[in-house]
């Protein structure tokens, strides 16, 4: 995602509040929608997403 889109994007986003249990750290909001917008685009399954591109393991 281009940084100009971001810049457009991020206000929209809620901001992260404090974490009140514990589990898995917080993915950073940009690598999620990037996420997102890669399963949309390419239309795989959540579980395949590549971890090489830091897109984490897909799963929860």
């Amino acid at each position: 995602m281009s940084d100009e889109l971001w810049a457009l994007v991020e206000p929209l986003l809620p901001k992260p509040g404090p974490k009140l249990v514990e589990g898995r750290p917080r993915v950073p909001d940009r690598q999620a929608l990037c996420g997102v917008l890669f399963v949309l685009h390419t239309g795989i399954q959540w579980e395949y997403l590549p971890q090489e591109l830091g897109f984490g393991s897909g799963m929860t």
